[in-house]
C-alpha cells in the first residue's frame, strides 16, 4: 500500500472525510459479483480514487464497481486465500512483493494480462510468464520520525537501522506485528536484507531489549501509536518513530487542516525497504469480464495519474504523473532494501515465525 502508505486510512486518523466510500468495510456481501453489471474490488482498507476518475470508467465501460475493504494488506491476503473457493469479488488489489508467492502458490489469481501490462517499467513486473498479477504501485516502508519530539528533547532523529537499537532511542519505536501487516512484514525483510539471514535474529533482539513496541496493524500504529501524526496527537501518543511510508509525510501536509507548510514527520531513509502492489483476477471470479475490464483500469494512465494524491504511493506505468506537491514532501528513498522475490517466498513463513518467537513470546 500497496505503501500502502495510505490516504483513506491516514484521513480517517486526520479525522477528514476523503473520497466517498464505496461500500462497507469488510462487508462479506459478494451477491453483487454475479451482477454483470456490478464488478467487486476487494482490497486493503488504504483503497482511494478519485470520484469523478471513477466515475469515467464506469460510464465508459458500462461497469459498476463495488468495494470491499478487509483490513491490513496482510490480514485481507489471508482471508482472501481462505475465500478462494467462494471469493468476496472478482478483482483482489493489495497483495505486495512480501506477500506474493503465498497468494501464487495458493491459487489465488487467475492469467490476465491487462491492456497497458507493456508499459509498466520493467523492474516492477511479476509472474511475467503466467501474467496472474499485475502492478499497480510502488513505495518505501520507512521508520518515521516525529520531528517535534525531536526537536524539544534536542535529539538527532534516527536515519538507520542500526540507529534504532541506540540507548538514545529506547522505547521510542512502534512497529506492525510481521505475522498479520504489510508494513511490519516489509519492515522484518528489511532488516534481513540488511543484516543477512544470519544477523537479522541478533539485531531484533537488541531491537526488542531496546523496548520497540509491537501492534497488530498499521492503522493502530500509526494513528493511535505515534506521536507524529494527527491522529497521535489528538490521541497523546508517545511513540516518536513509527514503521510507515516514505509517502506519509506529505498526507500529514496534504489533509493538514490547518496545512502546515512543511512537513512533521521525517523519514529515516536508512530504514526504508521497496514494496510493490500488484492486483489480480481472483481465482473463481463471478464477473471475469468486468474484472478485466477493472485491472485494465488500473494501469490506465488516468487511473495512474490520479494515485499519488489518494493512495500516497508511486506509480509504475511509464509517463504516468507525480504532482510536485507529493515529490516536494514525499520524495523515494535513494537507495532502500530490496530482496529478490524467490528468496522472500523461500524464507518468509520460517522468519516470520523465527521472528514471532522472539520478539511476541
Amino acid at each position: 500500500m500497496s505503501i500502502t502508505k495510505k490516504a483513506t486510512v491516514m484521513a480517517v486518523g486526520l479525522g477528514l472525510v476523503t473520497l466517498p466510500t464505496l461500500a462497507a468495510c469488510g462487508s462479506s456481501d459478494s451477491g453483487d459479483s454475479g451482477d454483470s453489471k456490478t464488478v467487486t474490488l476487494v482490497s486493503h482498507n488504504s483503497w482511494a480514487v478519485s470520484k469523478d476518475v471513477l466515475a469515467e470508467f464506469e460510464k465508459s465501460s458500462g461497469y459498476q464497481v463495488k468495494v470491499l475493504e478487509d483490513g491490513d494488506a496482510g490480514q485481507a491476503v489471508n482471508k482472501a486465500i481462505l475465500t478462494k473457493d467462494n471469493p468476496q469479488g472478482d478483482v483482489f488489489f493489495g497483495v505486495d512483493n512480501t506477500l506474493l508467492s503465498r497468494a501464487l502458490d495458493n491459487g489465488l489469481f487467475q492469467p490476465y494480462e491487462a491492456k497497458g501490462s507493456d508499459l509498466i517499467v520493467p523492474e516492477f513486473r511479476a509472474d511475467t510468464d503466467k501474467h496472474r498479477v499485475t502492478p499497480i504501485d510502488t513505495g518505501d516502508i520507512c521508520v518515521n520520525y516525529d520531528k517535534q519530539y525531536f526537536e524539544d528533547h534536542k535529539l538527532t532523529p534516527p536515519s538507520t537501522f542500526d540507529d534504532l537499537i541506540k540507548p538514545e532511542y529506547k522505547n521510542l519505536l512502534v512497529t506492525e506485528n510481521a505475522s498479520t501487516s504489510s508494513p511490519g512484514l516489509g519492515f522484518l525483510l528489511g532488516t534481513a536484507a540488511q543484516y543477512g539471514d544470519d544477523g537479522w535474529q541478533d539485531y531484533w533482539t537488541k531491537l526488542k531489549a531496546n523496548g520497540v513496541k509491537v501492534v497488530d496493524g498499521w492503522e493502530q500504529a500509526y494513528n493511535e501509536e505515534f506521536s507524529g501524526s494527527a491522529g497521535g496527537k489528538a490521541a497523546k501518543a508517545e511513540r516518536p518513530l513509527v514503521v510507515s511510508y516514505a509517502s506519509s509525510p506529505p498526507a500529514e501536509v496534504i489533509y493538514g487542516d490547518p496545512k502546515p507548510t512543511t512537513a512533521p514527520t521525517g523519514v529515516a531513509e536508512g530504514t526504508c525497504f521497496r514494496q510493490v502492489e500488484y492486483a489480480g483476477l481472483l481465482s473463481n471470479a463471478k464477473n471475469t469480464e468486468g474484472g478485466k475490464a477493472l485491472l485494465d483500469f488500473l494501469v490506465s494512465k488516468p487511473f495512474q495519474d490520479d494515485m499519488p494524491l489518494n493512495m500516497f504511493v508511486y506509480p509504475v506505468r511509464e509517463g504516468a504523473q507525480v504532482p510536485q506537491e507529493f515529490v516536494k514532501y514525499g520524495p523515494r528513498a535513494e537507495d532502500p532494501q530490496t530482496m529478490d522475490p524467490e528468496k522472500i517466498a523461500d524464507h518468509r513463513d520460517e522468519w516470520v515465525k523465527s521472528w514471532t518467537s522472539l520478539v511476541l513470546k
